[in-house]
């Protein structure tokens, strides 16, 4: 059973946060304000990149932010920050989907299925990853660090159908596993085995009201006063909003109250994220916004407690539930501001591939190589009837509003039925691929079944670059050793599919069964265009 409680008063952080930039300006000069601004104060989205259903947990002065990756591999990425604002990528959790041979494109694909939302904890020593595949059940995995080595998932519930799990460990040692249903709702409540491998029951209903609490998902489960929290999102990817039910049993009946939603901002859905606190005990909510072809990106809000309940984002002051705020202070130590950012271009001077690079299902390792030609990544390509059936195809998340993706190849290992170059992944692929027919090779731009032909291409070293403007694409060439660039094919949209944004590629295929030679990658280079506001 739930009922709804009356919400109390939010605190006025709208009117504060002006005060707080003029305490930290004080008496400077006009540049020396505007670098202090710049140290004290953080913008939103903190990730202008689609890191889906965030969770975060706190270390020390550590603070790890994981998100669902669903078919792409490695999976579940791992994001690393002091503040909470400036983020690096320090790997993976899970290397491979080995639950069904469609993950490695064996009899199918298996687009928009793998890894749904994760929730991350450490428990005596350990660290656990729990996250869903929606036909296979419930896995987990563990770590004794956060760079790992991560086990390897085992099973928690071997069944379909299951979503956005999250542990619990309670005070008296015993451990729980909340989840819900794919499709959303109810909250469904587990014992679980002290080691956290397996539940113990068929579980209890907890939450159930499709009326005030509809799609009811994404649960995260904290103790906090003597008081159990759920922080659960309602109302649907692009136009929910954040809802804390709150018991003093952990089976319930929860009361509940919407703390966060749109209101006035142009923040759609602001809701399905985490809650951490500061070495200090300050609260903070990171949670994503639906945006477009640019997936799901990342906000962070702060939270005030009031009569124990949390108080999150900024009072409008017209209606009892937070909204969404366009900037704040920087959580922690103003004074020793980081200034870290998820990784992006790569020469492939590594023996290992770079964090930010994601399969598109698992790969095949024999078909790829950064040793084979050191300093450049090969794909050896394999026969395909386009890119979305290919295998292999390397990409990485897109991480600003506008930026420009340029990629170098050298296809002087080519050969004939090759396709190959860079494009924007997604269910309505687009970008240029160089094509190898008998002695020659063309240039295209390709947007789902579109063609428009580009220049024959004589040389061995081409230049792909793809520039992004908001949900747009504009690609271009250059057979010059990047002096100049040409424009080929129209302004292209780019979308949202299979539950995540689009991405830049590196793709090599091939349609004849006949020896494909190589495609080597020289470099992958991201510049961002335009200012971040921090």
């Amino acid at each position: 059973m739930i009922t709804a409680a009356r919400s109390g008063p939010l605190s006025r952080l709208r009117t504060l946060l002006p005060l707080i930039c003029l305490c930290a300006l004080g008496s400077r000069t006009p540049s020396q304000a505007a670098h202090a601004t710049a140290e004290v104060m953080y913008h939103n989205p903190i990730l202008f990149a689609d890191y889906s259903d965030p969770d975060v947990i706190r270390e020390g002065a550590n603070y790890y932010l994981i998100a669902s990756t669903f078919h792409f591999v490695p999976g579940i990425p791992i994001l690393q920050s002091t503040d909470l604002v400036h983020w690096t990528i320090e790997g993976h959790v899970v290397k491979r989907l080995n639950m069904d041979p469609r993950y490695s494109m064996i009899g199918g694909n298996r687009y928009g299925k793998g890894v749904w939302a994760p929730a991350i904890r450490k428990h005596d020593g350990l660290f656990y990853v729990y996250f869903p595949t929606p036909s296979e059940g419930i896995f987990v995995s563990t770590a004794p660090k956060i760079t790992g080595p991560w086990s390897t998932p085992e099973v928690v519930m071997a069944q379909a159908g299951l979503e956005d799990p999250c542990p619990f460990w309670d005070d008296d040692g015993k451990a729980y596993l909340i989840h819900s249903r794919t499709g959303a709702g109810p909250l469904i409540l587990h014992r679980m085995s002290p080691d956290g491998k397996h539940v113990l029951d068929n579980g209890n209903v907890i939450v159930n009201d499709p009326v005030h609490l509809p799609v009811l998902e994404g649960p995260k489960l904290y103790k906090r006063g003597g008081y159990y929290y759920i922080f659960a999102p309602i109302g649907g990817v692009s136009g929910g909003s954040q809802v804390v039910l709150r018991s003093r049993q952990i089976y319930g009946p929860y009361d509940y109250r919407v703390v966060l939603a749109q209101g006035s901002t142009g923040i759609n859905g602001p809701h399905q994220g985490a809650y951490v606190e500061t070495p200090n005990r300050d609260g903070w909510f990171v949670h994503f916004q639906s945006d477009g072809a640019h997936g799901r990106i990342v906000h962070l809000e702060p939270v005030h407690w009031q009569d124990d309940w949390p108080e999150i984002g900024a009072d409008p002051d017209d209606v009892p539930i937070g909204q969404p705020i366009p900037s704040g202070p920087i959580p922690g130590d103003p004074r020793v501001p980081s200034r870290q950012h998820p990784q992006t271009s790569d020469d492939f001077g590594s023996p290992r591939l770079a964090p930010q690079w994601e399969w598109n299902h698992n790969p095949d390792d024999a078909h790829w190589s950064l040793s084979a030609r050191p300093g450049y990544l090969r794909l050896i390509p394999m026969q395909a009837d386009g890119i979305l059936s290919a295998r292999d195809t390397l990409t990485e998340c897109m991480q600003d509003n506008a930026f420009e993706f340029t990629v170098r190849l050298d296809l002087a290992k080519m050969k004939q039925g090759v396709h190959a170059g860079l494009a924007m992944f997604e269910q309505s692929a687009s970008g240029l691929e160089v094509a190898q027919s008998g002695r020659e090779r063309r240039l295209s731009f390709f947007h789902l079944s579109d063609r428009v032909a580009g220049p024959l291409v004589a040389q061995n070293i081409v230049e792909l670059r793809v520039n992004i403007n908001g949900d747009e694409a504009r690609y271009s060439y250059s057979l010059d050793d990047g002096k100049t660039f040409h424009a080929l094919g129209a302004e292209t949209p780019i979308r949202f599919s299979w539950w995540k944004g689009s991405r830049p590629a590196l793709f090599a295929y091939t349609t004849e069964s006949s020896d494909p030679g190589a495609v080597d990658f020289d470099w992958a280079h991201y510049q961002p265009e335009g200012e971040n506001p921090w």
